[in-house]
C-alpha cells in the first residue's frame, strides 16, 4: 500500500511541475513577444528607449 501511495505522490508532483513549467514557458513567450513589439514600436524621438528602467 505504501509503495502505491509513493508512486501516486511522485506522479502528482511530476504532473504539477510539468504544468507549472508549461505555464512558465507561455509566460516567457508572451514577455518575449511584448519586448520585441516594444523594441520595434519604440518612439523615434528622445533617448530611443521605450521602457522606464
Amino acid at each position: 500500500m505504501i509503495p502505491l501511495l509513493l508512486v501516486l505522490l511522485f506522479a502528482l508532483i511530476l504532473f504539477g511541475a510539468g504544468f507549472a513549467l508549461k505555464i512558465l514557458w507561455w509566460v516567457a513567450i508572451i514577455v518575449l513577444v511584448l519586448w520585441i513589439v516594444g523594441f520595434v514600436a519604440r518612439p523615434k524621438g528622445g533617448s530611443g528607449r521605450w521602457y522606464r528602467w
